[in-house]
């Protein structure tokens, strides 16, 4: 073919369109600027095109830049099996991981599961990405992430393994006539109630919506939190009563919390699980971190239960 090409040169080319610049590419890289452009002009004159377009405010992809990065993805993707494959055969769960979870479930998870997988499996390094839904399973479909923690189901072609059923649970103000209450709740005894959400994007927004609209309450629409630490300010305020998972109950409504919680009997809840690409090399890893996780999980969630 009389064509050099490096996988180095590909994934410089990969950052550069992911960024749309050279400066933020090579921060990502972990290497100078220059070099980066040194390599990607080389590999522009091996291939005899422009990939990209270049002035002083901005990057462009060029049209044939736009095909040259799509393949090299899937090139990288390629030789990222092979690194796996190897591994996995050697020590598995070793090297680097990137995993994303959803943030109703990162700072209350992480924290409980992060320790027991170090102990577990010391030699892998965990690359954690905080995003909404939509955006992990971009990176998931695009070869960003190798798994995420998401609320189940999901859409798309993705492997999943269920972790932990997570129920929720009713934060309220004190005095509240359903934080009152001494008996478990009812779905029911919703109706009518003024109920907190998060904004959109939250899969938790359109899980807990679901069960308000079934129940009959109302959403302050004019309300919309942004996390679920605002969210329980919002109630403490007297703005209205929400639903929160259990794990992150736990942590928010507890005392000092300024908000009273209450549970469900039957609950309505959500089913957390790990997912990845069908074509992913790294199935059997990864169902090895699922049960690290699922232990320590169910475990927690044991606990609180019996309180």
């Amino acid at each position: 073919m009389g064509v050099e090409l490096t996988l180095r040169q590909l994934e410089y080319v990969v950052a550069v369109a992911d960024h749309r610049g050279f400066r933020r590419a090579a921060e990502s890289c972990g290497v100078s600027q220059p070099g980066l452009s040194a390599q990607i002009a080389q590999l522009e004159h091996s291939l005899g095109v422009q990939i990209f377009e270049r002035d002083r405010r901005k990057v462009l992809v060029t049209a044939t830049g736009t095909e040259i990065v799509v393949w090299a993805r899937a090139t990288l993707d390629a030789a990222a099996h092979v690194v796996a494959a190897a591994r996995t055969a050697a020590q598995p769960l070793s090297g680097t991981l990137r995993l994303g979870v959803i943030p109703t479930i990162a700072p209350y998870l992480l924290p409980l599961v992060l320790p027991a997988v170090h102990a577990a499996y010391p030699r892998l390094r965990l690359i954690l990405r905080e995003e909404q839904t939509a955006v992990l399973l971009g990176q998931l479909d695009d070869g960003r992430l190798d798994a995420g923690v998401l609320a189940l189901p999901v859409p798309g072609d993705l492997a999943a393994l269920q972790l932990y059923r997570e129920d929720f649970v009713l934060a309220a103000p004190p005095a509240h006539k359903l934080a009152r209450r001494v008996r478990r709740l009812r779905e029911d005894d919703l109706d009518g109630q003024d109920v907190l959400l998060l904004e959109d994007g939250h899969c938790l927004r359109d899980q807990a919506l679901a069960v308000c609209s079934h129940a009959g309450s109302r959403e302050v629409a004019e309300l919309r939190a942004t996390s679920l630490p605002t969210l329980v300010q919002m109630v403490a305020a007297g703005q209205g009563i929400t639903l929160l998972p259990e794990m992150a109950a736990a942590v928010l409504a507890g005392r000092g919390s300024g908000v009273a919680s209450a549970r469900f009997a039957p609950s309505p809840g959500r089913d957390v699980g790990l997912v990845w690409r069908m074509s992913s090399a790294r199935g059997r890893e990864l169902g090895l971190l699922a049960d690290v996780i699922r232990e320590q999980a169910t475990r927690q969630l044991g606990a609180m239960r019996k309180k």
